[in-house]
C-alpha cells in the first residue's frame, strides 16, 4: 500500500504528472487491494477516468462483483456516460448485498430522463428489500416532490425525519417545508422551516421560510424574517418588494415605502419596485414621488401599461388632462392597446372641451366596458352633454338593467324620452 499512500501525497501536493504514472503502473502490476483502493481514492479526489481503469480492470478478475459493478457505475453516471452505467447496474443479480444500492442509481438515471414510474419501481423494489432503509424514503420524497405529487412526497419526509433530519447534507426539514409550501399548505410549512432554520441559518431557506409566511398570512413573522434575511445579505434583491406588502398589510405604509426605497438602491432596473412604491407614496400623501416613480417604472419598460395607467389616474385626480393625454399617445405607439387608457383619454379630451376626440376615445372604450357601471356613467353624461339623446337613453337603459335599484337612472330616462 505504501506506491498507494505514495500517489494520494502527490495528488495532495498537486504532482499530478508524478501521479498518474504510480496510477499506471498500479492499473498494469498493482495487487487487487491496491486497485481497489486507490480507485476509491482517485474517485474521491475527482479523477473519474483514472478510478474507471482500476475497476474495470478488477471486474476483469471479479466480473459479477456487485461493489465493483456499482464503483464502476458511479464513474460512468460522473462522466456522464448514463446508458453505460444502466448496462453496468443491470448485470448485479438479486441476492448481491450491492443489488439495493444498484437500484437505487437506477432510480436516479430514470429520473434524470423523466421516466418516473421506472425510477419509483426501482425504489419500491429496494423499499422491499430494506424496509426501515430511511435514504429510500428519501429519495421516494425527492422523486414525488419532482412530480408535483406533494401528498406522497410529504409522506415520504415524514418516514425520514422520524429517523434524521439530514440526508446525504441535505435539510430534509427544508425540503418537507418547501414541499408543504409549494403544495399551498403554508400554515403546516412554518415549523418545518422553523426547524431547518435551527439547523443551519441558509439565506434562500430564510427567504422561502419569510415568504410563505407571507402567503400563510403571518405578516409580522414574514417582516421578521425578511429583515433576518436584508441584514445577512441587503444584495438579496427578491425580499425588499415581498417585505413592503408585509408592511402594507399591517398597515406600516412608511416602513414599506422605506423597504421599497432601500430595495431600489440595490436593483435599479426592477420596475416592479417603482411601481409598487408609487402606490404606496400615494397611499402616504406623496403624490409627486408617486408620479417620478411611476415614471422611472415607465422609462424602464415603456410597453408597461400599468405604470401607465397609473399615472393618468393621478394626472385625472390632479386635473393635469394634458398630462394625460402625454402618456395616452405616447402608449399608442405600441401594438397592445390599452382599454382604461383610452377611457382617460376620453375624459380628459371632455375636461379640455376637445369634444369630438372625447367622443372617439368614448366609442372606443365602449367595446371594452360596455358593463362596466363606472364607464357607462361617464359615457351616458357626456353624451347627454352632447345633446346625443338617443344614443344616451340607450346607454342609460343599460345601466338600470345592471342597477335596477337606482332611481337617479330612471328619472334620466324618462327625462330623455319626453
Amino acid at each position: 500500500m505504501d506506491k498507494v499512500n505514495k500517489m494520494i501525497t502527490l495528488l495532495e501536493n498537486a504532482q499530478h504528472e508524478e501521479a498518474m504514472k504510480i496510477q499506471k503502473e498500479i492499473l498494469l502490476n498493482g495487487s487487487h487491494e491496491e486497485r481497489f483502493v486507490l480507485g476509491e481514492e482517485l474517485f474521491q479526489y475527482g479523477f473519474i477516468e483514472e478510478a474507471k481503469q482500476l475497476f474495470e480492470r478488477l471486474l476483469e478478475s471479479y466480473p459479477e462483483e456487485g461493489e465493483l459493478l456499482v464503483l464502476l457505475a458511479e464513474c460512468h453516471i460522473d462522466l456522464g456516460q448514463e446508458d453505460e452505467a444502466v448496462l453496468v447496474l443491470e448485470r448485479l443479480q438479486e441476492d448481491d448485498p450491492s443489488f439495493p444500492q444498484s437500484l437505487l442509481l437506477l432510480a436516479d438515471l430514470y429520473q434524470m430522463e423523466g421516466l418516473y414510474e421506472v425510477s419509483e419501481q426501482k425504489l419500491l423494489r429496494a423499499k422491499v428489500i430494506l424496509p426501515d432503509e430511511v435514504i429510500i424514503d428519501f429519495a421516494l420524497g425527492e422523486l414525488y416532490a419532482e412530480q408535483g405529487k406533494f401528498l406522497e412526497a410529504t409522506k415520504a419526509y415524514e418516514k425520514v425525519l422520524q429517523n434524521e433530519d439530514l440526508i446525504a447534507g441535505v435539510n430534509v426539514n427544508q425540503r418537507m417545508a418547501e414541499v408543504l409550501s409549494v403544495g399551498g399548505a403554508f400554515e403546516e410549512a412554518l415549523p418545518y422551516y422553523e426547524k431547518a432554520m435551527d439547523e443551519k441559518v441558509e439565506i434562500n431557506t430564510l427567504f422561502s421560510f419569510a415568504f410563505t409566511a407571507l402567503q400563510a398570512g403571518y405578516n409580522r413573522t414574514a417582516i421578521e424574517k425578511f429583515n433576518e434575511l436584508k441584514e445577512l445579505d441587503p444584495e438579496f434583491h427578491s425580499l425588499y418588494l415581498h417585505l413592503a406588502k408585509a408592511y402594507e398589510r399591517e398597515e406600516e405604509l412608511e416602513n414599506g415605502f422605506q423597504a421599497i426605497k432601500l430595495g431600489i438602491m440595490q436593483d435599479e432596473y426592477n420596475k416592479d419596485l417603482y411601481i409598487y412604491g408609487g402606490k404606496l407614496a400615494l397611499k402616504i400623501g406623496k403624490e409627486e414621488e408617486a408620479e417620478q416613480l411611476f415614471r422611472e417604472s415607465l422609462a424602464l419598460d415603456p410597453e408597461f401599461t400599468e405604470a401607465a395607467v397609473m399615472l393618468t389616474k393621478l394626472f385625472l385626480k390632479q386635473e393635469k388632462y394634458d398630462d394625460v393625454l402625454e402618456i395616452t399617445e405616447m402608449m399608442n405607439d405600441f401594438e397592445e392597446e390599452e382599454p382604461r387608457l383610452l377611457w382617460d383619454a376620453a375624459i380628459a379630451y371632455q375636461e379640455l372641451e376637445e369634444f369630438s376626440q372625447a367622443l372617439n376615445k368614448y366609442n372606443d372604450a365602449y367595446t371594452y366596458f360596455k358593463e362596466q357601471p363606472d364607464f357607462l356613467s361617464d359615457y351616458g353624461y357626456f353624451l347627454i352633454e352632447e345633446g346625443k339623446r338617443e344614443e344616451a337613453a340607450e346607454i342609460f337603459n343599460i345601466l338600470i338593467k345592471l342597477e335596477p335599484n337606482n332611481p337617479e337612472y330612471q328619472d334620466i330616462v324618462q327625462r330623455l324620452s319626453e
